[in-house]
């Protein structure tokens, strides 16, 4: 019965923290909510414009996806819902099926949505969270940057109230060069101020608030209510002052209500025309999702459960199909400030969806004169923080391959759209890993004298004997390197040195695959044949274990040594170990 229960908690994480629930952490978690309901808002219809999709299905997108995730997953602090990367991802891939503004793009985006929740949830179920360590933090972080610049130019046309259009930054700024002479000149100010507010409130409102006396926790949730009072200033002034008569661009309608229930398509050349696509939404929203997530969950030495995230978001993605939204994921910002704002449990994100859920039911009709460039101002303030540049110069002193990677994802998605950029991120990934791992590091090494140590012969003063190589194996042995291996024992012993043993010390080998232990074979018979001897030193149980399931070690022409020290002194001089300690007692002495 305790195992059930135990395996139930594990796929049902609201059964944990529900049991310890009180009245001091509902308190925290309404508090919490509220000040990301002030800040989702704003946010969520923006992300929605971005993404091309009418402004309410960012609404709808942020309520049953909080619901979903607070049942199944595991952090305390995560908020899910639309994200600036995903939203222009989501572009891409919906806009190569249909035309912005038509029922077949918002379907499509459903569909989308859909797909990518049902592969999350396969990989979740079948814990393969591991495939997501193929994309290399580099990779990512200068696609992130690459996508912050491409989503800040793709809102100066509404910035400027024109009409610009582009896949890549090469587009959208000839596009926006071409229909510059088209400048709304209210339109502009409303962007640019609005632009300069939102910057100003990030990091001057809060300490302005508390000079004039407000408590922390006060200041705190005005500061972060700050979109929410341009939305309102804006919209009142375009209401007032009847400025979309004079050109400036509104979002117009927005459907009062409950989110509908939708079905995704099911049609298999829609799926198979936008599978792609949502298998990069989920590894990109998983993993920006989960380094949020274990970020915030280590300030409270808390822990989260990779694979169950998968499951959590992939719940999250097919609630968002069946309520009229699109692919969402744990977003950096708004979890940081339900982190700061106190949340302890994932119920928060579940009362932050009843705020938007309120807002949906009765505050759209007041959406009605909000200007677009309000919105744009938003998405700009947001994506801004997302750019980093200092990756090309950390990673160039760093690592020259690690730097080209970066550099490669940059260009690309900068020069060739999000989904080209994404998708060489990911084969970049995998390539370097291949790359770094097919070459390893392979030092020839020898006895630090006065101790048992063995140490790189040309970094370090140490004992060596002509007659016996040690050669230390830096990474686990397999199909792509283990001709690496090969070749480089080969050239080692090509030379005029009495070499009468070799000993592959394998202290940092923790897997040999088949392709690998054929070349140990072949590494055996060849030195076998010119009269050398093959050991192995310092070898792990379960890579001896599998050794010992394949005739090599009784065909091998040596010993397996426990440590590389037993190796030197069984095959050099018995009495070393005597004279090895009483050069530790001179030391000592």
């Amino acid at each position: 019965m305790l195992l059930k229960r135990a395996m139930l908690e594990r796929h049902l994480p609201i059964l944990q923290w529900s049991k310890t629930y009180d009245k001091d952490t509902l308190t925290s978690d309404l508090v919490a909510a509220v000040i990301v309901t002030i800040m989702l808002i704003p946010q969520s219809l923006a992300y929605a414009l971005l993404a091309g999709l009418p402004a309410e299905m960012g609404l709808y997108a942020s309520i049953l996806p909080l619901v979903a995730y607070a049942i199944f997953g595991t952090s305390r602090a995560l908020a899910v819902g639309p994200v600036a990367v995903v939203s222009l991802m989501t572009a891409a891939a919906v806009g190569n099926m249909a035309l912005q503004g038509t029922a077949e793009y918002a379907a499509a985006a459903v569909t989308l949505a859909f797909i990518s929740g049902v592969i999350l949830l396969v990989l979740g179920i079948f814990r393969l969270g591991f495939l997501a360590n193929f994309l290399s933090h580099p990779v990512i972080a200068g696609f992130i940057t690459a996508s912050g610049v491409l989503i800040a130019t793709s809102q100066l046309k509404h910035i400027f109230g024109i009409d610009a259009s582009g896949h890549n930054l090469v587009e959208l700024v000839k596009s926006l060069f071409e229909n510059q002479h088209l400048t709304n000149p209210i339109t502009l100010f409303i962007g640019l101020t609005t632009t300069g507010f939102l910057f100003w409130v990030r990091k001057g409102l809060k300490p302005l608030l508390l000079g004039f006396g407000l408590k922390p926790r006060l200041a705190d949730i005005l500061a972060k209510a700050g979109p929410v009072g341009a939305v309102v200033l804006t919209t009142l002034a375009t209401w007032i002052f009847g400025l979309a008569d004079k050109g400036v661009k509104i979002v117009g309608d927005v459907p009062m209500g409950l989110p509908p229930l939708t079905m995704p398509s099911f049609d298999g050349e829609i799926w198979s025309s936008l599978f792609v696509s949502a298998l990069l939404i989920s590894i990109i929203g998983f993993v920006e999702s989960v380094s949020v997530a274990q970020t915030l969950a280590a300030k409270k030495r808390q822990r989260i459960t990779p694979d169950q995230e998968l499951v959590g978001l992939g719940a999250s993605n097919i609630a968002a199909a069946i309520s009229g939204g699109y692919p969402v994921t744990g977003g950096f910002a708004r979890s940081v400030v339900n982190f700061d704002a106190g949340a302890e449990t994932p119920a928060a994100g579940a009362f932050t969806a009843v705020g938007i859920l309120f807002a949906a039911l009765l505050l759209t009709p007041l959406l009605f004169f909000l200007p677009k460039a309000t919105l744009a101002a938003t998405i700009i303030v947001a994506v801004l923080s997302l750019v980093d540049f200092s990756i090309l110069s950390r990673t160039w002193k760093y690592s020259k391959v690690d730097f080209a990677a970066v550099a490669a994802t940059i260009f690309l998605t900068l020069g060739f759209g999000v989904e080209i950029g994404v998708s060489t991120g990911v084969g970049l990934s995998v390539l370097l890993f291949l790359y770094k791992t097919s070459r390893p590091h392979v030092a020839e090494v020898g006895l630090v004298p006065g101790t048992q140590h063995f140490r790189n012969i040309l970094r370090h003063d140490v004992q060596t004997n002509p007659n016996v190589l040690t050669l230390r194996v830096d990474e686990s042995l397999y199909f792509a390197n283990a001709r690496f291996l090969e070749d480089y024992v080969y050239d080692r012993i090509a030379c005029d040195e009495p070499i009468k043993h070799v000993v592959l010390q394998c202290s940092a080998v923790n897997e040999i695959d088949m392709s690998a232990l054929e070349s140990l074979e072949a590494i055996n018979h060849r030195l076998t044949d010119v009269g050398i001897k093959l050991h192995l030193s310092e070898v792990k149980g379960p890579v001896m274990d599998r050794l010992k399931r394949s005739h090599f070690l009784e065909e091998m022409s040596g010993e397996v040594y426990l440590s590389q020290y037993d190796a030197l002194v069984a095959l050099t001089r018995p009495d070393l170990a005597d004279d090895i300690e009483s050069d530790d007692k001179r030391a000592a002495e």
